[in-house]
């Protein structure tokens, strides 16, 4: 009995280390790429620290960068760049699975566990076929999402580096990346000159909130079309929830951030924030010029990141919806959680309890050492580390003048963020099984 119960154990843990090793490999094959003379504009050979932060932020789908990426990267190197979110946004297991079914091989039961825990996949059967509907979804959204902002980069950029720009920012907006060839017109500066162009904020969004979901919604939603009963309980948590995320923040920004802007930009930037605060890394305002309540509002929309099994990042959706159904319960005196005439599993509610402990940890902890580390005020530091920690790529505009340690501090947090904090626990150690249970005692909370 003892032994049957090891086996679960010892393949996921093995499967959590490939995904995280793989991960790694793909960011150091990238900060070697982009090392080349041939991948900056100029031909000179880029730091090694420079591309490596560049490298993890583009496979973590983050978007922090110290160079800009219009300006500093050649066309090479904005191509390797594109790669890596790509990639990085639909996962490195996923990419690979998909090579060795190309290549003929046969996918063992070992290699289906281990997309299972890649995509957070409910179980194993099915799953190839999950992972060619993940691939053509992908495929679909970002071609027409190229297609729809094609006319505007056209107009702006002309017709043959239109094509490159739609392309690049309807992946990188998909993925919920934040990379962006902007700098051409002011380096560093995201979408802020389309900050009242209707067109390309709406087209952006969808395709931002589109990544955000998660493929096993997006499968959902084309199965049981407009019949929300016949759901997943997982979707409708993730629908409903990103609902909510995205409107009462959108209703803050509103009313006490863009208050004194002309209606049609105050709208805009109200939506646009809310949403790309949730792991995207676009930004169409000066998020230097926001007030603190806005800056710490998006601060927790980034920690709290898009949708399990999606290209986002983040604690995800439905970790703080069980907390707060948890939460609920509690105050309601029940003993069981439940959501939509289903009872949810206490081990889920003390997974998503460790998450929040873990995230809250690293946020806090890693903030404060570059607050003192740097000099500079705690809650620009917060953002950055919620920003790093949520793979959202937002700043106020200080990752650029930071120093060695803090970038160090800021690369570890992207690469826990993508992967997963209890992806790295579990692929370190090894799981426990309960072989007796000890008396219990309570004591007192609250």
């Amino acid at each position: 009995m003892k032994k049957d119960n090891s086996k679960p154990g010892i393949q996921n843990r093995n499967s959590f280390r490939v995904i995280s090793l793989g991960f790694l490999g793909m960011i150091l094959a990238g900060a070697l790429l982009l090392m080349l003379p041939i991948s900056s504009h100029d031909g000179s050979v880029t730091p090694f620290a420079d591309t490596l932060f560049t490298s993890i932020s583009a496979s973590c789908v983050t978007g922090l960068v110290v160079r800009d990426t219009a300006t500093h990267w050649s066309l090479f190197g904005q191509i390797i760049i594109l790669l890596l979110i790509q990639i990085g946004g639909m996962g490195v297991i996923t990419i690979g699975l998909t090579v060795a079914r190309l290549s003929g091989k046969k996918i063992g039961l070992w290699f289906r566990g281990m997309m299972q825990d890649s995509i957070s996949a409910p179980q194993v059967g099915g799953i190839l076929q999950l992972t060619t509907f993940i691939l053509k979804t992908t495929a679909i959204i970002e071609l027409t999402g190229a297609l729809l902002l094609y006319p505007v980069f056209a107009r702006d950029f002309g017709a043959v580096k239109g094509i490159w720009y739609a392309v690049f920012h309807a992946v990188s907006a998909f993925c919920n990346a934040g990379f962006d060839l902007m700098g051409v017109r002011e380096p560093f500066s995201s979408l802020t000159s389309y900050g009242s162009h209707i067109y390309v904020n709406i087209v952006v969004i969808l395709l931002i909130v589109m990544g955000g979901i998660g493929f096993l919604t997006w499968d959902d939603l084309l199965q049981n079309k407009h019949h929300f009963k016949k759901y997943r309980l997982q979707s409708k948590v993730v629908l409903v929830t990103s609902g909510i995320l995205i409107l009462v923040p959108a209703v803050f920004f509103f009313f006490l951030e863009y208050a004194d802007q002309p209606m049609q930009e105050r709208v805009l930037h109200s939506f646009f924030q809310s949403v790309t605060a949730r792991t995207a890394g676009f930004n169409t305002a000066d998020l230097s010029q926001m007030h603190e309540p806005g800056v710490m509002l998006m601060t927790v929309l980034m920690l709290i990141g898009g949708c399990s099994g999606s290209t986002a990042g983040g604690m995800k959706t439905s970790t703080i919806a069980v907390l707060f159904l948890a939460a609920l319960s509690v105050f309601r005196r029940r003993n069981d959680v439940e959501c939509f005439k289903r009872r949810i599993p206490t081990d889920i509610i003390r997974t998503a309890g460790a998450i929040l402990f873990m995230y809250l940890v690293l946020f806090l902890t890693t903030g404060i050492a570059i607050s003192e580390i740097e000099s500079l005020p705690l809650i620009p530091c917060l953002f950055e580390t919620g920003s790093a920690l949520g793979t959202a790529g937002l700043t106020v505009g200080i990752t650029t003048s930071l120093s060695m340690p803090s970038h160090i501090i800021l690369m570890i947090l992207m690469f826990a963020g993508r992967v997963g904090g209890l992806t790295l626990i579990y692929a370190a150690f090894s799981s426990g099984n309960d072989t007796a249970k000890l008396p219990q005692e309570k004591i007192t909370v609250g």
